[in-house]
């Protein structure tokens, strides 16, 4: 028995000896990528040394002599908290995710490569001046100084992981980072904020079933007797007006075959497949706004905005501030506010004289075009046969010996984007049989970023600007993404600029894919910049940007058919108008408004209908005297978002293909307000059923449904509903966290967290109805700035400054976004020493002196 029990003893401390190791190996793999943030590092081709001051969040304020050791220090601290992150994106920018994730990613590299995001950022370099390319190669060398120091698992946890598990191996060493991939992020995110092709496609898709004007029901014109636009007026342009001719007509019913509509959702399951790698989701939208000092406490602007992108870990944007120890023309930098990893300088933020922010104007700057070949090499143009420029791409997958290669070909237009696919040159060529016609047709794409520009020189001239003119002609060479930028200066002044290269059509307004073989349909140009909406100093002093209409109706051009329809817009507007005395606080409180100006128009609708059972009627009875807001903790809002689900189920998914469902923001907010004026509309009717329902039908419908619904996911009793029990965020890790295994996962994912809020509402944390519940999009961070002291201003990122999973500045910021509270934003030299927890130094080496 002695000597069982002292087999048993030694067995546990051998086991639980193991069970330490593991442990201490774990916690060593996990904490082995930690930066240092203090101390001293050696940085090559400084001038003089750079300090690195962080606080209790890891937030970095960098103070330079020269503005090259500034962005080469930006460079370094990216490294230092986001590397994964940045090798990640210039992997999607580049094509070539199949070389870390093997051949499940292939699809989306190859319509990365068609479109060439990567080429057209290398063409950009010749055009930039030699400032911008220097100041991109500084920071570059600050990336690769952090490389020559680091590798494996001391990069990122991601990388310990990749390397336990074939395709990636343990050999994998990052390549230098260069300016090329700096601005390939830059097509990344125009391509994740602009054009209307998934619309393109659906209207197509559509319209082999539909006649237009049905189609045109699910399209509604722009509120604009109801939503105002962000400028009142079309006074607002120089010059003579060029618009367009004639509207194009929808494709024709014959040329609708099979092969084509199967080609086109080809490209629209590749391209909805982009954005989740990027970061935005299905989520469109931003919310910002100025108020001019009339409306505020101090008699000094107030600058609000919040981003509304994909729900990430780690979140998008990372806050810096990069700061001149003297100010001047050799050294102009004094800005904060919030980067992306991976590209120099401030995108959205403050230096010490401007502040500025940005929503998505979303302008129609993609065209799709049918192209009619005339052979593998050729397409029809105005009746004569013309050639296609061809290339070769190769793609490295990882797993696999040998590369994959495919053919691009390009007409006058753009890349024949229906080339892509599992069988491209049978997927993206139309079989000649089934038309009149012996020519295959073939779809390209027409899109402005395709275009090389100078948006990174805009950047770093916003970034110095110090007053309205200044800021101005930066906008004038911020191509793409087109945004709606707001502006505010300590001087009191405000206003909004629209930048961007918008095209001029000879003729159709982008709604449809038009015939490439007809010259009619080629674009003539672009808006000019000093025809672009603009406004200084508004007499009502308050400028309101949502990603609503910019212009009303009588603008002389065509900027696009699909904005938001305005309701967070007009919800924001109304509260600044009704607060009185603004500050900051009153700014951010009105960042987490969560009033559904959609269950406001349908609850009269909602409640006439007559519910006879008690139980069912329990659930509408909760909607009774409900104030519209949508806290995480209501009941009513639980049960209005259940229904308003259950609503569009039952009356569009009987109709349409399963692409075109509704995900239930303003587009059908705006639908919905109109159908429900008309009961005996053909939409409300079931097809699946044999008698013809009417509007109260399937309203009845679906608030008897919702009941059901929610009981059996939530609770019987109505006081037990809470909106935040089904509308749940979880942050997840791009690459890793969706593995599907589930201690991966858990190394990267956080949440879910419980939220208020939803789509189309100011605090826009967005769902899609034809899904689920569960949040997709949020605000990516919300400011508020303070022109009358720079360090009153308040900001809060969704996650935290850093990308290493288990680090203090992961998630801290998270819980605080999660209950709407901002942090303190330190902008002045004694405002920073007096947050200082950290300091790294860097300085020249002894070679270099």
């Amino acid at each position: 028995m002695r000597r069982l029990l002292r087999v048993i003893i030694l067995s546990g401390i051998v086991f639980a000896t193991l069970l330490l190791v593991v442990a201490g190996t774990g916690v060593f793999v996990v904490r082995h990528s930690f930066p240092g943030y203090d101390g001293t590092v050696e940085l090559t081709g400084l001038d003089a040394d750079v300090e690195v001051v962080r606080d209790g969040n890891g937030i970095p304020q960098i103070y330079a002599d020269k503005p090259g050791d500034l962005f080469a220090a930006q460079g370094y601290v990216h490294a230092q908290d986001r590397f994964f992150e940045m090798d990640f994106r210039r992997h999607v920018t580049s094509g070539r995710l199949a070389e870390l994730f093997g051949k499940k990613a292939l699809e989306t590299d190859k319509f990365v490569r068609t479109l060439g995001w990567r080429r057209v950022a290398e063409k950009e370099l010749a055009l930039l001046t030699p400032t911008t390319r220097q100041y991109l190669d500084d920071y570059a060398r600050g990336v690769n100084a952090y490389l020559d120091t680091h590798e494996g698992s001391a990069l990122s946890l991601e990388y310990a992981v990749l390397s336990l598990k074939d395709p990636t191996g343990p050999d994998y060493h990052p390549e230098p980072w260069t300016a090329a991939d700096s601005l390939a992020w830059l097509k990344a995110m125009a391509w994740d904020l602009g054009g209307n092709m998934d619309d393109e496609i659906t209207r197509t898709k559509l319209a082999a079933k539909y006649p237009v004007a049905n189609i045109a029901s699910l399209y509604p014109d722009y509120p604009f007797d109801r939503n105002e636009p962000i400028i009142a007026t079309a006074a607002v342009t120089k010059g003579g007006a060029f618009t367009t001719s004639e509207q194009a007509p929808a494709p024709q019913r014959g040329m609708l075959t099979e092969d084509l509509l199967k080609s086109l959702d080809t490209i629209d399951k590749v391209a909805k497949g982009l954005p989740d790698l990027i970061g935005r989701g299905d989520g469109i939208g931003s919310n910002s706004w100025v108020v001019s000092g009339e409306h505020t406490t101090t008699g000094k602007p107030l600058l609000a905005n919040d981003p509304h992108l994909g729900a990430t870990m780690p979140g998008i944007w990372t806050q810096i501030g990069l700061h001149c120890n003297n100010v001047n023309t050799q050294c102009p930098y004094d800005v904060s506010g919030f980067s992306f990893s991976g590209l120099p300088g401030v995108v959205i933020g403050h230096n010490a004289s401007i502040s500025w922010g940005f929503t998505n104007l979303d302008p129609d700057v993609m065209d799709l075009y049918l192209e009619k070949f005339a052979g593998p090499n050729a397409v029809m143009y105005d009746n004569k046969r013309t050639g296609l420029a061809r290339r070769e791409e190769k793609f490295k997958v990882a797993g696999q010996d040998k590369e994959e290669t495919i053919i691009v070909r390009e007409s006058r237009h753009g890349p024949i984007i229906s080339d892509v696919g599992d069988d491209e040159r049978e997927a993206g060529e139309l079989s000649a049989k089934k038309l009149k016609s012996p020519e295959a047709f073939g779809v390209a794409l027409q899109w402005t970023a395709l275009t090389p520009g100078r948006t990174a020189d805009a950047l770093f001239a916003i970034n110095r600007a110090q007053n309205w003119t200044q800021f101005r002609a930066a906008a004038s060479i911020f191509e793409v993404p087109s945004q709606n930028l707001v502006y505010a200066d300590r001087e009191g002044h405000i206003g909004y600029q629209a930048p961007g290269r918008v095209p001029i059509r000879n003729a159709g307004f982008g709604d449809w894919p038009v015939p490439g073989w007809d010259s009619r349909y080629h674009w003539k140009g672009y808006i000019p910049f000093d025809a672009m909406p603009t406004e200084a100093d508004p007499v009502d002093g308050v400028i309101v940007t949502a990603n609503q209409a910019v212009v009303p109706e009588t603008y002389p051009y065509h900027l696009t058919d699909d904005w938001d329809y305005g309701y967070r817009a007009q919800q924001i507007l109304e509260r600044v108008r009704a607060a009185g005395k603004l500050d900051a606080n009153a700014m951010a409180s009105i960042q987490l408004d969560t009033k559904n100006r959609n269950a406001e128009q349908l609850m009269p609708y909602l409640l006439h209908v007559q519910i006879n059972d008690e139980f069912d009627r329990q659930g509408q009875d909760t909607l009774r005297n409900w104030d519209f807001t949508q806290p995480a903790d209501s009941a009513p809002a639980a049960y209005f978002n259940v229904v308003w689900r259950n609503l569009l189920q039952l009356t569009f998914h009987d109709q349409l293909p399963e692409s075109a469902w509704p995900d239930g923001g303003s587009r059908w907010f705006e639908v919905m307000r109109t159908l429900v004026t008309q009961p005996n509309s053909t939409w409300w009717d079931n097809l699946d059923t044999t008698q013809r329902e009417s509007r109260d039908d399937i309203l009845r419908e679906a608030l008897v449904n919702a009941r059901a619904e929610i009981t059996t996911k939530m609770a019987r009793e109505p006081s037990n509903w809470q909106w935040g029990r089904l509308h749940k965020l979880t942050l997840t890790n791009q690459t890793l966290g969706t593995s599907g295994i589930g201690v991966v996962d858990k190394l990267f994912n956080r949440g879910p967290y419980e939220l208020g809020g939803g789509s189309s509402i100011v605090d826009a944390t967005s769902w899609d109805a034809a899904e689920g519940y569960k949040v997709i999009s949020t605000p990516s961070m919300r400011m508020v700035v303070d022109l009358s002291d720079f360090d009153k201003s308040r900001w809060i990122n969704l996650t935290g400054v850093s990308g290493h999973a288990f680090s203090s500045n992961y998630i801290d910021q998270t819980k605080l976004w999660v209950r709407g509270e901002t942090l303190p934003w330190a902008f002045t030299r004694g405002a920073v020493e007096a947050t200082r927890k950290h300091t790294l130094t860097f300085t020249k080496p002894e070679k270099d002196n």
